[in-house]
């Protein structure tokens, strides 16, 4: 929806800034002060607001937290002084998906409007891909927009938060909407590389450079170049290995193990971790230099647990996914299994969700995923005692509990539920270890315990 919400006090800016995006093609309304704003968005529905920052009453920073409030998704552009600029920068914090500074041209104010509303459909068809990290939530529109602003420039970002939140997806959308979007995307994930095979991988080598290089091999710098480089969780990079990446950040050149001279570098790096790294910096695990050098622009994704307003439209775009990639005719979650999800603490945050509803799903035989189908991980909940429950209510709950599952020991369910994923996986171990959430290794050890158990 095209419609812009001007907020000024001064009327020949409200309506310079009106004419000039009615030309544009936009619907325009006006609004003299903050409170009047909010009136306005209370009857009618607008795609964007722009508003001064300082204006008597109720200034813009307070504007844009009402509205974040109770529209989270309205993308809010502020106009700022030059001597407001800090001011300006945490406004991007607190939700703003940009701000342009005073004085400035008609067209570079057409120019910022444009792209706010191409970075929000942009975002709108993010989410329709099945990427399931940008929620409605008012904690991920904060991170939205600050990432979208973000993505403009070529500052270095760090993106923090704790494994499974979504950090390479991020840093995926970052790259998708920055100048660099028809450039490489290069990851590496510093943790899962050997560290004696690190500084070959990210730097490249020449042929002969040490035993077993037989030729040439550009590193994953050279590979991003004029692109974005993922370095996924830098937290665990030696720091040997530290200095040698902070000079390549800083002079813009790498030089390949064994070469003649370095390489130019033309590139965009944004940083992952799942640490405290102020705290890795203080404990002498990772360079402060390195460290300020990477966190120009922070990003932190909030955990699950606080997103709890997420988990339903998450659960409900897994569900379908999973239903079409199995065959199954799952079409709905009921509320009793929807209210137990939000109840969770999802320490694995969104790939623990998404892991137990392909279980889930997997398990069901229905077209409703019921709390049963979500049980393989956790307990089920208590039930009230003495007085508290009714016949007839433990009569309705019954079913959420297998007619047989009383009679069952713990290592027999455990087998049963192993057995059956297998079966719907046709035997496939590695499907059935991912839908578990168990590693390969372990179910290996659970099968050769049951083998073991039924032969004494």
């Amino acid at each position: 929806m095209r419609r812009v919400l001007i907020v000024d006090d001064e009327p020949a800016m409200r309506l310079a800034v009106q004419e000039a995006l009615t030309r544009k093609g936009y619907e325009v309304g006006l609004a003299s002060n903050g409170r009047e704003a909010l009136g306005a968005l209370s009857k009618a529905s607008y795609g964007m607001v722009i508003s001064d920052m300082l204006m008597p009453g109720m200034n813009g920073m307070e504007l844009l937290r009402e509205i974040k409030k109770t529209s989270p998704h309205i993308p809010v552009l502020l106009i700022t002084a030059f001597g407001t600029i800090e001011s300006a920068v945490e406004a991007v914090k607190e939700g703003a998906i940009d701000f342009i500074l005073k004085p400035f041209t008609l067209e570079a104010l057409e120019e910022t409007v444009d792209k706010a509303f191409r970075t929000m459909e942009a975002v709108s068809d993010f989410e329709a891909k099945g990427s399931l990290m940008l929620a409605k939530g008012p904690a991920m529109q904060k991170v939205v927009s600050m990432a979208s602003v973000a993505a403009s420039s070529d500052a270095t970002i760090l993106i923090s938060g704790e494994s499974g939140t979504g950090k390479e997806l991020l840093a995926r959308f970052i790259h998708a909407m920055s100048p660099r979007r028809d450039k490489a995307f290069v990851a590496v994930n510093c943790a899962s590389i050997p560290e004696g095979l690190l500084e070959s991988e990210l730097f490249g080598h020449e042929k002969g450079a040490f035993t077993g290089a037989h030729s040439s091999r550009p590193g994953k710098f050279e590979q991003a170049n004029y692109g974005t480089l993922l370095l996924d969780e830098i937290s665990e990079m030696d720091i040997k290995l530290q200095a040698k990446l902070l000079r390549v950040i800083q002079e813009k050149e790498v030089d390949r193990i064994g070469g003649r001279g370095p390489v130019p570098l033309d590139i965009r790096i944004i940083a992952t971790t799942n640490r405290d790294m102020k705290k890795e910096v203080r404990e002498a695990r990772f360079r402060e230099d390195l460290y300020y050098r990477l966190n120009i622009f922070p990003l932190t994704l909030p955990p699950l647990r606080e997103r709890a307003g997420d988990i339903v439209d998450l659960a409900r775009q897994f569900t379908r996914t999973f239903s079409s990639k199995y065959s199954r005719r799952v079409e709905e979650i009921s509320d009793e299994a929807l209210e137990f999800m939000q109840k969770q603490e999802w320490r694995g945050n969104i790939r623990e969700l998404q892991n137990a509803i392909e279980r889930a799903v997997l398990l069901s035989q229905g077209t409703t995923l019921e709390v049963e189908h979500l049980m393989a991980d956790h307990d089920m909940p208590a039930e009230p005692a003495g007085d508290e429950a009714s016949g007839q209510e433990v009569e309705e709950r019954q079913p959420l509990v297998r007619d047989d599952a009383n009679l069952m020991t713990l290592w027999e369910m455990e087998k049963g539920l192993i057995n059956s994923t297998l079966g719907k996986v046709d035997g496939n171990r590695t499907q059935a270890a991912k839908i578990l959430g168990i590693s390969v290794r372990t179910l290996r050890n659970k099968l050769k315990e049951y083998g073991e158990m039924q032969s004494a």
